[in-house]
């Protein structure tokens, strides 16, 4: 049998009890104590029933593998140990194949667990659904709006790094197969107060932090943001990092699950650009503007965190400024505008960063939905998993707490409902008789909150409504009026004199004994926090930006679609969600999930007793227990009690052949079990007592033990004679092994006996007849060398004869070459003696000096005039030589070079030759200019459309044309302007009309060009005075090719009036601006203050320059 074949039970090694309906006695200490010790034995999961109570372990534990999916597959919900993953699976089997829609409510307070439920929910039916790629595109759209949420939704509190501050609820829907189609969310309270507010300790909405922390410094720069978040008034720092928490990496995760939900680039932009926005409204502060009738009116202190943000937005700044310092009131055809004052104007501004990220919130929801929604209009069925805030219970509870716990109250009262629905329609569909069971129904305490009538919150509402001065305490008063007599209200001012002396209920709170506990809500912010009023001003200003989304977030901004009808409050909006929610989940069959958290530390290994107790309390959990103890306790289908008890009567041991409900009705007659302790329904056995059962399983252990002695005694004896007819045969086998070896053995030498004399008789044969072969061959050898030495003899005498004949021929001929040799010489003598020390000398030297250029051809270097290498040479006496020659080459391969030059390139060459005359050493930007060739017309003016009026009116050839920066005495700053040379004169015309000259100077007239030593581009024309010219004084330009400008212009006044313009290189200098004479100065700073040059005007005299250091 394979593993997935094995067949155990939930009370199998049980540690504790997995079902809290078992527990005996039934107590609160006993029920804490069950679950502490589970949870010491890392089992976080106990069922109570159908239902499953899941302790957060705050750490990873290896239960959520795929095996465990696989284990948990198709299988009876008792059948094996509680997990999250049986309950899931229950519900999908039940919604595929009953055609059941099924509804999962998760719920416990902040921190217990709840969001990772519902994430190992939807990860199991993700895994046990249909493949495909289809259906794998859609679950993986569904698994992945979980990041995208969470980004938005979720923050770092005290209680929780990831708590969830909205309510959300998912239907997932599938077609008849159970393949997931899409799904649809719901979204209910987002805390939006947390993005201008959070509590000491906590932390803002996560998508701030990743933003800053992920984003590229391209994008941070597009969203005109800074990665520091101290910059930021509305981000906690007190807890800006969350230990184990990486915002950069879950920025990256976001974006990449914002693309396969299906949101486009522009759209995740504007999504960026709204939390952009909603971060730098947090930094507008506003001060105090006293007016004529003594009333002061607000204004923005920093106007350039309002321009980026009306960049952002697309919105006109006068716009927005204006929403912040006036508010229009609109009654029919009347219009009063009325200014505010700075209180009101951060009211305003808190206003609107709260409704701009609430709506973005909202729209994001929607946008979600599109992409996951079910494509076919066929019927589906559908699952919906509720994650929601659990029962809230702090120091100071308000307007918050008291609508989460609202929505509490009727997730308990729906739960105890359908929990004895559901008990009945199982008795009724077994055929058991039904009694009544006495539960407490909080129906009362919900309609002491939403009664439409004289609820609180229709109070609320009409105190919100009512015109006149309205606040906090006198909502508080009408409470004390109308709920004076309620049994589950109380407060100080009330009617009841029992409150009167209570110090624990302060004046400004009311207290409500909710089923979970009293608590205690202070007033303070309630009608503010219900009425969520924003200013009609801020929606319309809203709705004129250019940005798409934000004119789609804010509708009612519409001038054209102007209601002057109130819009619903906060809390009636959050009661009609409810309502519609409750509505929902009455239509399915419900599972539930109650999370519990351990302590408050977020640590593993540490179970507080207290606070457990405490949310055992509140989630009801005892009197679910009880409930759904009130019937019968423990049930189960006939063949799975059969199979476990069989053992404990002699007729259904070891196989039953009849029917699955006679054999346990003739197990349990045997075992002689009262018949008021069980009941027989048409496909279970119903068990009313826990001990009844405890008692089954005390027998069934029992007769394990015995059965399993019986086992070990027949396997014993197995074993045993199993071994004995092993052994018998391994020595029947060995014996034969043993005689079949000896007589190989015995065979093995005789045969070997036999070979030895075979081969000493064949070795003395082989000898004899070797023997007689050799004295044979001996006789034969004899003959033939006595023949071989004679013929010998013979040979040696005849070529001794031979010899000496040859040698007395050699002889003569060799005495009459000596003589002839004798002869030539004592002639020769005499010319020899006198020239050849002079022939020897010349021939050397013409041989060495042809080897010196044979040698030169072959180690010339290149043809390039910059190539200074040259041979060494190799003999002292050739050094001038050698120098003539390198210098002649040299000379040779430069008019070569030269040779190939055309007219354009040597006029190029001149002019960098003059200006490295002019500048080299001189200016530090001389150098980068060097590889940079001179263009002359960097604007092509004679080719530019938009210049071809300029070119016009400048009738000579230009020989430099481009844009330089004419710096203004003023203010330091510069002008563009295009700087035009020709030969005799230069222009200076505005660049934006492209055709307008505003300047024309002589190149006559120029005396001087002054400029600095350092790496700037800075430089002054100077004029002389009388000329017309003069009236506008001095010229101060900026360009970055000064260099080539002023060697241009030097060129020219040279060729024009053949005297040279005087060039001044200092780092501070005068230049006459019209009648006055202003010093420009020089300055050296670090490059962490810029990389490029500025100017900047000191005073009237001054002008500072600050160029940064190499």
């Amino acid at each position: 049998m394979s593993k997935m074949e094995v067949k155990t039970s939930l009370l199998d090694n049980m540690i504790g009890l997995g079902d809290m309906v078992l527990l005996e006695p039934l107590t609160e200490e006993s029920f804490i104590e069950n679950l502490r010790k589970r949870f010491d034995h890392n089992e976080i999961y106990t069922y109570i029933g159908s239902v499953v109570i899941s302790i957060n372990p705050y750490r990873s534990l290896p239960i959520y593998t795929p095996d465990k999916v696989e284990e948990y597959r198709n299988r009876n919900f008792y059948e094996l140990s509680p997990h999250i993953y049986a309950l899931a699976d229950e519900a999908y089997r039940s919604l595929r194949d009953q055609d059941k829609d099924q509804c999962i409510l998760i719920t416990g307070e902040s921190g217990a667990g709840k969001t990772e439920a519902s994430k190992l929910v939807m990860s199991y039916v993700a895994a046990v659904c249909g493949k495909g790629a289809e259906v794998n595109q859609i679950k993986e759209q569904l698994l992945q709006s979980n990041p995208v949420l969470e980004a938005f939704g979720n923050a770092k509190t005290v209680r929780n790094d990831n708590s969830s501050r909205f309510g959300k609820y998912m239907d997932v829907e599938f077609d008849f197969k159970g393949d997931p189609l899409g799904g649809v969310i719901s979204n209910y309270l987002l805390e939006k107060s947390r993005v201008v507010k959070q509590p000491r300790g906590e932390r803002n909405f996560h998508i701030f932090y990743q933003l800053l922390s992920g984003a590229s410094e391209d994008m941070l720069k597009k969203l005109k943001l800074e990665r520091d978040f101290s910059k930021y008034n509305y981000l906690s720092l007190d807890s800006a990092t969350v230990t184990g928490v990486d915002d950069a990496a879950s920025f990256r995760t976001v974006r990449n699950a914002m693309q396969i939900v299906g949101f486009m680039d522009d759209e995740t932009q504007s999504v960026l650009e709204l939390v952009g926005a909603v971060l730098k409204l947090g930094n507008i502060e506003f001060k105090p503007e006293p007016r004529v009738n003594d009333i002061d009116e607000s204004r923005v202190k920093d106007k350039n965190e309002l321009k980026e943000i009306c960049e952002l937005l697309g919105i006109e700044q006068s716009v927005l400024e204006r929403a912040f310092s006036f508010r229009t009131v609109e009654a029919k055809q009347e219009k009063v505008s009325t200014t505010l004052n700075v209180a009101q104007a951060y009211y305003a501004r808190d206003a609107l960063a709260k409704n701009l990220y609430s709506r973005l919130f909202t729209w994001l929801v929607n946008r979600i939905n599109e992409s996951i929604k079910a494509q076919t209009k066929k019927r589906k069925k559908v699952m919906g998993v509720l994650d929601i805030y659990g029962f809230e219970i702090f120091e100071e509870n308000s307007f918050e707490q008291f609508i989460i716990n609202y929505c509490n109250e009727k997730l308990q009262q729906i739960f105890i409902e359908l929990t004895l629905r559901e008990e009945q329609e199982e008795y009724i569909r077994e055929g058991i008789e039904w009694t009544h069971i006495e539960y407490f129904n909080n129906s009362v305490i919900c309609d002491l909150i939403e009664n439409n009538t004289n609820g609180i919150m229709a109070m609320l509402d009409e105190e919100c409504l009512r015109p006149g001065t309205v606040t906090d305490s006198t909502f508080l008063e009408k409470l004390n009026q109308i709920c004076a007599d309620h049994q589950h209200f109380e407060s100080r001012m009330s009617k009841s004199s029992k409150f009167l002396n209570d110090h624990s209920l302060p004046h400004n709170c009311f207290r409500i004994q909710h089923y979970a506990g009293k608590v205690l809500y202070h007033v303070e912010g309630f009608m503010d926090k219900n009425n969520d009023l924003l200013y009609r001003d801020l929606s319309q200003a809203m709705w004129k930006a250019n940005h798409s989304l934000i004119k789609s977030l804010f509708p009612d901004g519409n001038p054209a679609k102007i209601n002057l009808k109130r819009p619903p409050t906060a809390g009636s909006q959050f009661k009609t969600s409810v309502a519609t929610l409750m509505k929902n989940l009455q239509t399915k069959n419900p599972n539930y999930i109650r999370c519990i958290k351990p302590n408050d530390q977020k640590a593993s290994h540490i179970f507080t007793d207290s606070l457990v107790c405490h949310q055992v309390r509140y989630l009801g959990l005892m009197e679910n227990v009880r409930v759904r103890r009130a019937g019968y306790a423990f049930r189960q289908p006939y063949e799975a009690c059969l199979e476990r008890y069989k053992m404990l009567c002699k007729q259904t041991w070891p196989h039953w052949r009849g029917k699955a409900r006679d054999g346990v009705e003739v197990l349990l007659k045997d075992l002689q079990i009262p018949a008021e302790e069980y009941s027989y329904g048409r496909s279970k056995i119903f068990i009313r007592n826990p001990r009844t059962l405890f008692s089954l399983e005390e027998q069934r252990k029992r007769r394990l033990h015995g059965l399993a002695t019986l086992i070990q005694k027949i396997f014993r004896g197995w074993k045993t004679r199993t071994r004995f007819l092993l052994m018998k045969s391994s020595q029947v086998t060995v014996a034969a092994w043993y005689r079949r070896y000896a007589q190989q053995k015995k065979y093995k030498k005789t045969k070997s006996s036999a070979v030895i004399v075979q081969s000493f008789i064949r070795g003395w044969k082989a000898r004899k007849i070797l023997r007689e072969l050799k004295y044979q061959k001996r006789c034969e050898e004899a003959v033939t060398t006595i023949g071989a030495y004679w013929h010998g003899t013979q040979a040696r005498r005849e070529l001794k004869r031979l010899k000496e004949e040859a040698r007395c021929k050699h002889a003569v001929d060799v005495i009459w070459a000596y003589w002839l040799g004798l002869k030539v010489r004592r002639e020769y003598r005499k010319f020899f003696r006198a020239h050849a020390g002079k022939r020897i000398y010349e021939f050397t030297i013409q041989r060495i000096m042809q080897k010196y250029f044979l040698e030169l051809k072959n180690k010339t270097p290149s043809m390039s005039p910059s190539d200074k290498t040259w041979p060494a040479r190799p003999y002292l006496f050739l050094d001038s030589t050698h120098k003539e020659l390198r210098r002649i080459f040299h000379l040779w391969t430069c008019k070569k070079y030269r040779g190939q030059f055309t007219d354009q390139k040597k006029a190029i060459y001149e002019e960098k030759l003059e200006a490295s005359e002019i500048f080299k050493d001189k200016k530090a930007l001389y150098p980068s200019s060097v590889a940079q060739p001179f263009q002359g017309d960097y604007l092509e003016i004679n080719k530019n459309p938009r210049y071809q009026k300029l070119n016009s009116l400048v009738e000579e050839k230009i020989i430099f044309a481009d844009v330089v920066n004419k710096i203004n005495r003023a203010n330091g700053k510069g002008a563009q302007r295009i700087f035009l040379l020709t030969k005799n004169k230069f222009m200076l015309a505005d660049q934006k009309s492209g055709h307008q000259i505003k300047s024309t100077v002589p190149l006559a007239e120029l005396t001087s060009v002054s400029m600095s030593a350092q790496s700037d581009g800075f430089f002054a024309l100077r004029v002389k005075e009388g000329t017309t010219a003069a009236a506008k004084g001095d010229f101060l330009l900026n360009s970055e090719r000064i260099i080539e400008i002023i060697t241009k212009l030097y060129r020219a006044g040279l060729n024009l009036t053949k005297e040279k313009i005087q060039i001044e290189i200092t780092d501070e200098f005068l230049v006459q601006f019209k009648q006055d004479k202003v010093c420009v100065k020089f300055i050296q700073t670090s490059p962490k203050n810029g990389t490029t040059a500025s100017c900047k005007r000191k005073n009237n005299r001054l002008l500072e320059v600050t160029v940064p250091s190499p």
